[in-house]
C-alpha cells in the first residue's frame, strides 16, 4: 500500500489488517507507520526514479493511496507536480508492479477526473472525462496509464472515483464546516437547494476492499458515495444533529452569495458550497453485490466525536 499514513491509508490499513491481510507499506517516516502495517518499508517522493521492486517482491495486489493532494489556491506554476507524482508516478509504480508479477493493482483517482459539477444527470464512469484543473488532468492521465500497462501485462487494474471524503482527520471546507457549525455560526447558506454525494472513510475504505478479490472488479472504473445526497443546508442540519448544536441558517439567494464570494476572491469554495455534485454508483451496487455499510448520520456522529475530543487541533 501507497499512503498508508494519510487520511485514508489509515482506516485502510486496519482494514486489510482485520480481514487477515498482511501490509507492506511505503512511507517515507518507517516511524510514522501504522501498527496494523506488517512490514513498513522507506520510500522516497513518488515520481519516475522509485524503484519499487524489494517493495514488490511477493505482493499479491497493490493498493495506490498517494498522490499530491488537490490544494485549492495552488499556483498554475505548481501543475507540472501534479503530473510528475500522480501521472508519472503511477505509471513507473504500475509497471514495476507487473513486472514482478503483481495480481491486482487498485488505483484511488476521483470524481474531478470527471469534471466540477453535475446539472441535468450524476457523474457516471462512462462518460467523456472533462477534468477542468491540473490535479484532476494528472489523474485522469494515472487512470489512462494503469489501464494500459494492465492491459499490456496482464495485470488487473480497478480503478475508483471518490467524491469528497470525509470522517475523523477530514480537512478544507468540511473541516471548516464542522467548525461553524461547532461554534452555532449563523451561516448564509440557507437558501442553497443543490445536491452533493459524498463519501465518508469506511464506506470507501469497505470498497476498496471488496476491489483486492471480486472478480468483476479488473478493467474497469468505479463510482462511490454514501448513497444518500445532501444539499448544504441538510449536510449542516445533520452536522449540528450530530454534535448537538444548533444549526443556524441564514436564507440568502444563491445568486448574491455567490456574487459576494466572487467580489471576495472565494468563487471556488462557494461554487462547492452552491453548486451539485453528483455521482451515479448503480453499476459499483449491481456488479459488485455492493451496498455503503455505514450511513451518513453514522459517519457524521463518529466524525462529529473526533471533532469534539480535539481531535482536528491534533492534526
Amino acid at each position: 500500500m501507497t499512503g498508508a499514513t494519510g487520511f485514508v491509508g489509515r482506516v485502510l490499513c486496519d482494514a486489510l489488517a482485520r480481514a487477515g491481510y498482511r501490509v507492506r507499506a511505503a512511507v517515507r517516516d518507517v516511524s510514522r507507520a501504522p501498527l496494523c502495517v506488517d512490514e513498513p518499508m522507506t520510500i522516497g517522493d513518488l515520481g519516475v526514479a522509485n524503484q519499487w521492486l524489494p517493495l514488490l517482491r511477493d505482493v499479491d495486489s497493490v493498493v495506490h493511496l498517494a498522490a499530491r493532494a488537490h490544494v485549492l489556491g495552488d499556483p498554475a506554476a505548481n501543475a507540472h507536480l501534479y503530473r510528475e507524482v500522480n501521472a508519472a508516478g503511477t505509471l513507473n509504480l504500475a509497471t514495476q508492479a507487473a513486472d514482478a508479477g503483481v495480481r491486482r493493482f487498485i488505483l484511488l483517482s476521483s470524481v474531478k477526473v470527471n469534471g466540477e459539477s453535475t446539472r441535468d444527470r450524476p457523474f457516471s464512469a462512462d462518460d467523456e472525462p472533462q477534468p477542468r484543473d491540473a490535479y484532476g488532468e494528472s489523474k485522469w492521465e494515472a487512470e489512462r496509464h494503469a489501464l494500459a500497462v494492465g492491459a499490456h501485462a496482464g495485470m488487473e487494474v480497478a480503478i475508483v472515483r471518490p467524491p469528497l471524503v470525509y470522517g475523523p482527520g477530514v480537512k478544507a471546507n468540511f473541516l471548516r464546516l464542522l467548525n461553524w457549525v461547532d461554534k452555532e455560526r449563523l451561516l448564509p447558506l440557507g437558501s442553497i437547494a443543490n445536491s452533493r454525494s459524498l463519501v465518508n472513510i469506511w464506506n470507501l475504505c469497505d470498497l476498496l476492499l471488496l476491489l483486492i478479490t471480486s472478480p468483476a472488479a479488473a478493467q474497469r472504473v468505479w463510482m462511490v458515495s454514501d448513497g444518500e445526497n445532501l444539499s448544504t443546508p441538510e449536510l449542516i442540519r445533520r452536522m449540528a444533529r450530530a454534535m448537538h448544536r444548533r444549526a443556524r441558517l441564514l436564507r440568502v439567494p444563491p445568486k448574491l452569495l455567490r456574487a459576494a464570494a466572487a467580489t471576495l476572491g472565494y468563487r471556488s469554495e462557494s461554487e462547492r458550497l452552491c453548486g451539485s455534485l453528483v455521482v451515479d454508483m448503480s453499476r459499483t451496487r449491481r456488479d459488485l453485490g455492493w451496498s455503503p455499510p455505514v450511513s451518513v448520520d453514522e459517519a457524521l456522529s463518529r466524525t462529529a466525536q473526533w471533532y469534539l475530543s480535539g481531535g482536528s487541533r491534533g492534526r
